[in-house]
């Protein structure tokens, strides 16, 4: 959490791609601020800030907001009033949920909620099918709702240091995952993730698991064995290649014509 009575550097940026910095103080951001109706990304990390200004909803083509590290209870009401935004840092706050017009930030990307205490997954994410990317790590959670496939879009799901003691049975039917991290909760047992077609890395360390999850030949793991359980696993595939070149090569040459010497079927009276 940020410290309201000191002086934070706050750093925001045009179209044109210039930066700017500014001076927060007290928690306080400078009113010049807001009649830059034009800025594209707004850093205000670490500013000591317990709310937002209803200005902040006249920013409409603000793209990137970082409100991580701050001292807020709530979501302001005017982020949800921000149809271009599609990055969201909002991790190392005191936040407990989302409000319902969260589900209006329909341009969002990827968002950070890491380091709050949600102890709900929060039911306004599913209105966000566009959504990429979502960092809930280090939260309170402890199931995820059935109707989370609805995110239809979502490839990066960061889960660890939650409060799993099963793994969520939803996320076998979210086949469009890339990368899943479940690390630092408490799964004792993995089901048999081969399923999961789009996966290119698990993370599932510091898990109660005896063995490293059964997954796709083409996924990175990371955790307790994994290491060794991947060298095993390329070595059994070099050698499955090189069964396969063999089989081709042996192939090939049973398809060879020979020369024995007998007349050509066209030279025959």
């Amino acid at each position: 959490m940020g410290s309201g009575g000191s002086t934070c550097l706050i750093s925001a940026e045009g179209p044109a791609g210039v930066e700017q910095r500014l001076e927060a103080r007290r928690g306080r951001l400078p009113p010049a601020l807001w009649a830059q109706r034009g800025l594209r990304k707004l850093y205000l990390s670490g500013a000591g800030l317990r709310d937002v200004p209803a200005e902040l909803a006249s920013l409409r083509h603000l793209r990137t907001l970082a409100l991580d590290g701050n001292e807020l209870m709530e979501v302001p009401e005017a982020l949800c009033q921000l149809p271009c935004l599609a990055y969201l840092y909002l991790g190392r706050n005191g936040l407990q949920g989302l409000p319902p017009a969260f589900g209006h930030l329909q341009s969002l990307r990827c968002l950070w909620l890491e380091g709050n205490f949600m102890g709900r997954f929060p039911t306004a994410l599913l209105g966000l099918p566009g959504l990429r990317s979502l960092q809930l790590g280090d939260n309170r959670l402890a199931r995820l709702p059935s109707s989370l496939p609805r995110m239809a879009g979502l490839q990066g799901l960061w889960l660890y240091g939650n409060r799993f003691q099963h793994f969520p049975p939803v996320l076998l039917r979210m086949a469009q995952l890339r990368v899943l991290d479940l690390d630092r909760n408490r799964i004792a047992r993995f089901p048999d993730l081969r399923g999961l077609a789009g996966l290119c890395l698990l993370s599932y360390d510091h898990n109660p698991v005896p063995q490293p999850p059964r997954v796709a030949d083409t996924v990175r793991l990371v955790g307790s064995g994994a290491v060794e359980y991947m060298e095993e696993r390329e070595e059994r595939l070099r050698e499955q290649q090189r069964l396969e070149e063999e089989e081709e090569e042996e192939e090939g040459a049973g398809r060879m014509p020979r020369d024995d010497g007998s007349p050509l079927l066209e030279d025959a009276p």
